[in-house]
């Protein structure tokens, strides 16, 4: 059977050619067909069917919405949809989170506050600081239907489950040992019942060597958190955490909204696997055969690291916070017990 030539990827002949013969194409050559189809040029993937261009569809309407719901948090990803609106009724959607036809290339996004990539994926600034106070707002256009807009405020959300993670580095690897080598195999000797000889014998196969040991997880650093409330009536918590000359800011909702700290120490690495003892040589063939080489030892695996120190957690809070100190959640293994402190703390910013 004949394989598709090279010359048949080139539009517009490679369409002619799957569709005029099919015969002669091997079971790779449709993998390598359903490859272009899921990633390939987008020229393939509207022969095929898979998407359109917008320029080339009448559209009456368009429309945004995300999905994973209205609102968004800081650091948190949304992927936005949007959804076209024929004359007939007929509804497309964006390609992505959408599965769609519509190409995210044929639409203009305009971002205010949130960010957005060119697969219609909003983000948020991590840090609250940036966007407190503020309302993200995206202004969807179709360069190829210039009567036709649509616009989406998007809220910021604050009942969202935070993480930080200020473990200890895990230890590395230790590296596994390498294998022996095999024994010579014994010259033969002869089996003539005129003229016998002995084989010879078969080398020892070499010892292989030690895995070596796993190396220690780093300690955690010293971990301080102080919580203020943003404000009464919202009801929000500030939070600083800093730990290494590092500080990270949030704003949590703690009707619903949470803030897991993790600071234990790193894993220690795992040992390295010893090498395999090297297999002995046969022996000859003679009268009599000569004696197998012995199999050599295979090499120790190496110890695993041990793991790092877990370190302080302090935690300062205003009293006003107390009610809410619940919100936030330490996971921290072996570590001493964390000092809670109740002191006045003003606005983190």
């Amino acid at each position: 059977m004949s394989t598709i030539s090279s010359k048949a990827f080139r539009r517009p002949q490679f369409f002619r050619f799957i569709t005029s013969n099919p015969g002669r194409i091997t079971r790779a050559g449709v993998g390598l067909i359903c490859l272009f189809i899921l990633t390939g040029c987008a020229a393939i993937q509207v022969r095929l069917g898979a998407r359109v261009y917008l320029a080339k569809t009448p559209v009456a309407s368009i429309a945004a919405t995300l999905p994973k719901g209205p609102a968004i948090a800081p650091g948190e990803k949304s992927p936005l949809v949007v959804v076209v609106t024929q004359p007939d009724g007929k509804i497309l959607q964006t390609e992505g989170k959408g599965g769609g036809k519509v190409l995210w290339k044929d639409l203009q996004v305009k971002a205010d506050v949130v960010a957005v990539n060119n697969k219609g994926v909003l983000s948020l600034d991590k840090d609250p600081r940036n966007t407190e106070g503020k309302v993200g707002h995206v202004v969807i256009t179709a360069p190829s239907h210039p009567d036709v807009h649509a616009e989406l405020d998007i809220p910021l959300r604050y009942d969202y489950a935070y993480k930080a993670n200020f473990n200890g580095t895990p230890g590395s690897s230790g590296l596994n040992g390498s294998d022996g080598l095999d024994g010579s195999s014994g010259m033969p000797g002869s089996t003539d019942p005129d003229h016998p000889s002995p084989g010879g014998n078969g080398s020892d196969g070499s010892n292989g060597s030690d895995g070596q040991d796993g190396g220690s997880g780093g300690d955690a650093p010293q971990v301080l958190i102080k919580i203020a409330l943003r404000s009464a009536n919202q009801g929000l918590l500030q939070v600083s955490v800093s730990a290494s000359g590092r500080e990270r800011f949030y704003l949590i909702d703690p009707k619903g909204g949470s803030l897991t700290v993790s600071s234990s120490g790193g894993s220690g690495g795992s040992g390295g696997k010893g090498g395999r003892g090297g297999r002995g040589g046969s022996g000859g063939l003679g009268a009599p055969n000569g004696s197998n080489g012995r199999d050599g030892l295979s090499g120790h695996d190496g110890f695993d690291g041990s793991p790092g120190k877990a370190a302080q957690v302090t935690v300062i809070y205003d009293p006003s916070v107390a009610p809410w100190l619940g919100a936030i959640r330490l996971s921290s293994q072996g570590s001493p017990r964390p000092i809670y402190r109740e002191e006045a703390v003003g606005p983190l910013w």
